[in-house]
């Protein structure tokens, strides 16, 4: 094997990495795992070592050849993360509350993220602000005192009567631990891997993104941008639907 040494990284020569065979070898494969990798290139050389097979696997990462979406499970592609957007309204939110509760664990989002990947868009926006629950309602009464149109962890009556109906309201509900989040600039918000759980797991709450229109936002999150099963499922585990959404997301996607 002819490899050179950058960093203390070898670099593999890329006829060594068979990038052309490769391609072709898990053209049309949704995701295939490091096993799958190791017996591709045990057909060119069958005595090739582990080590050797693991810098070949993060060379082909590192080329934007193999795209890695969870622990030890690739498919063919680059990364491509979805960064959501923030209005100057719920960036003035999150200030409120990083200036009055600075050691407080929260983050930020609002429900129109939703319709970048849904076929139907709707005008029903409200803004999502999650807190850990020892500070919950110590945010949602701070907010409350300057906007009568903030709720706390509400209800199916309560969304239908008030929320669904009212332009842009404030929601606040617990944060659960280990949620995957992510900070764009200086405001802690959500994964696309959080808002696919919280979407499936909340049908209330997400009541105008169920039905076909919450198969399509599935698809459609998986066709445009990377996302890590493992991180996924964890989450889901944490909200006790690991279970539901895998089988859910096999149906309307492919094997995870």
């Amino acid at each position: 094997m002819y490899i050179c040494i950058l960093k203390n990284k070898p670099i593999i020569a890329k006829d060594k990495l068979y990038i052309e065979e490769f391609k072709q070898h898990f053209k049309g494969i949704n995701t295939f795992k490091t096993a799958d990798i190791a017996n591709f290139y045990r057909s060119f050389e069958p005595d090739i070592k582990q080590t050797t097979l693991n810098w070949r696997a993060y060379n082909l990462v590192e080329k934007g050849i193999l795209e890695r979406i969870g622990k030890g499970i690739f498919k063919i592609g680059i990364n491509t993360i979805f960064i959501p957007n923030l209005d100057n309204k719920a960036k003035n939110i999150y200030k409120k509350i990083k200036s009055e509760f600075p050691f407080v664990d929260y983050c930020i989002w609002e429900t129109s993220i939703f319709n970048e990947f849904s076929l139907h868009h709707s005008n029903k926006h409200f803004i999502l602000v999650e807190v850990e629950k020892e500070s919950a309602e110590s945010v949602f009464l701070s907010l409350k005192e300057k906007n009568n149109q903030v709720f706390f962890n509400p209800n199916l009556k309560i969304l239908e009567q008030y929320i669904f109906n009212i332009s842009q309201p404030i929601i606040v509900k617990l944060l659960i631990s280990e949620a995957p989040l992510q900070k764009i600039k200086d405001y802690n918000t959500v994964t696309l891997e959080k808002i696919l759980v919280d979407l499936f797991c909340e049908e209330d709450l997400f009541n105008f993104y169920q039905g076909r229109e919450k198969n399509t936002i599935f698809r459609t999150a998986y066709e445009k941008y990377t996302i890590n099963n493992t991180k996924l499922l964890r989450y889901a585990s944490r909200r006790g639907k690991k279970e539901g959404i895998e089988n859910y997301i096999n149906q309307i996607i492919g094997k995870l």
